[in-house]
């Protein structure tokens, strides 16, 4: 297989990030959109997930590029959502179309040799109208009484137990009157939550999984790993006076110890394949619509490198979305939670054919069926921990993405 890389005028990104978020591939960060469309060319199954063979797949990599010279992530990428069991299986895709606009203003566009020009198709597509909608049927699992109290058996384990730290995520399944519009969706989500990366993907279940990821697994360029784990929360006033929260999470031993773990555990597994790796000194604030964390960059450097997919082999789950240690946080959670996660807070992004590549954990999202939805929401539980502060920490988590479906609060 043969594909052609040009770089073109760029294109009107609300159209495209429309016609990728019905029905191709979105991946959206404050650097790039990058966005598939079309049929597609190349599904290379992961059998095993991430517990499979190392390495870019041969099937990508055999994949031939002419044509004009770009940046990294802007020739042969295929795009997966990744299930948040590393042992269950998933896909990567290769699009027909992949077009990479930057930041900077340049674009470019990869395509199969004598492939149409695609400006007629991106013309054509219509602006999202569908406004928010009721919801027919609504079940919570666990409801929030019953998360509280999961929380509180999960603290009485981290206090007897040689566990630092478990993650606990509960989820709400409903259904609105008519079919859910992906672009209307990602539209809202995109004014909401600016400084998040917007996704849209299809999955293997033929469901779409649609939302704004605050958080970034890793990004692999050449040489260098990036990560920029989030782990310490607080709800932040609806009016938009924060003054004095930042300063609240910063100084909160609780939040601070819940941070420490997730970053102490990625140095470690980052340590085991690179040479020299970094972490920042202390953590800062990043404000959401709703909500601040507190985050830290990360920065590992290898000759090489491992690349982008064996990079998500080696750290998720972190305890960011799983917990420390690891197995047996998710033994923890398997029993606590008592049902399957999906691709909530599964890696999601990009990979190309020279093993750069993108992934975001899927957090801030909603699964979509037709009519039908489904999202989650978690938050890291640590013995200091108070189920009710959990709980209303979930609460609002799950406000991000709904408040984008749903004309009632859930």
């Amino acid at each position: 297989m043969r594909l052609v890389r040009r770089e073109v005028a760029p294109f009107a990104p609300e159209r495209v990030r429309t016609l990728a978020a019905r029905a191709g591939w979105l991946v959206e960060s404050p650097e790039a959109l990058r966005a598939g469309f079309g049929r597609r060319l190349l599904a290379v199954h992961l059998e095993r997930g991430l517990t499979g063979a190392s390495g870019t797949p041969a099937a990508l990599t055999a994949v031939e590029l002419s044509g004009d010279d770009g940046p990294s992530g802007s020739g042969v990428v295929a795009f997966a959502t990744l299930p948040f069991d590393r042992a269950q299986p998933g896909q990567l895709d290769l699009p027909e179309y992949v077009l990479t606009q930057t930041a900077e203003g340049r674009a470019f566009l990869t395509a199969p040799e004598g492939s149409p020009d695609p400006h007629a198709l991106i013309e054509s597509v219509e602006a999202p109208t569908q406004g928010l909608q009721a919801p027919v049927e609504l079940e919570l699992r666990p409801t929030p009484e019953g998360y509280a109290r999961l929380v509180a058996r999960a603290v009485e384990e981290l206090r007897t137990k040689e566990l630092d730290k478990v993650v606990l995520a509960r989820a709400v399944r409903g259904a609105v009157g008519s079919t859910i519009d992906p672009g209307a969706l990602v539209a809202r989500l995109r004014h909401r939550e600016a400084v998040s990366t917007l996704y849209s993907l299809p999955t293997p279940e033929r469901r779409r999984f649609v939302g704004a990821s605050p958080e970034l697994l890793a990004r692999r360029r050449g040489t260098e790993v990036r990560c920029h784990p989030l782990a310490g929360t607080i709800a932040l006033p609806s009016d938009g006076a924060a003054e004095g929260y930042g300063e609240w999470l910063l100084h909160s031993a609780k939040n601070l110890h819940e941070h420490a773990v997730v970053v102490d555990e990625i140095v470690a597994r980052l340590a085991e394949v690179c040479d020299d790796v970094d972490a920042d000194p202390a953590p800062s604030i990043v404000a959401l619509g709703s909500v601040a964390h507190l985050g830290s960059w990360i920065v590992a450097r290898g000759n090489p490198a491992p690349d982008a997919l064996d990079v998500a082999r080696l750290l998720h789950p972190t305890a960011a979305v799983g917990g420390r240690p690891r197995d047996e946080a998710l033994a923890t959670l398997a029993r606590l939670e008592r049902h399957d996660r999906g691709h909530f807070a599964g890696p999601l992004g990009w990979l190309d054919r020279e093993g750069d590549g993108e992934w975001w954990l899927g957090l801030r999202g909603v699964v979509l069926d037709g009519a039908q939805f489904e999202a989650w929401a978690g938050a890291g539980i640590v013995p200091e921990s108070d189920p009710i502060a959990e709980r209303e920490e979930t609460a609002n988590k799950l406000a991000v993405v709904l408040s984008a479906l749903l004309s009632e609060s859930v």
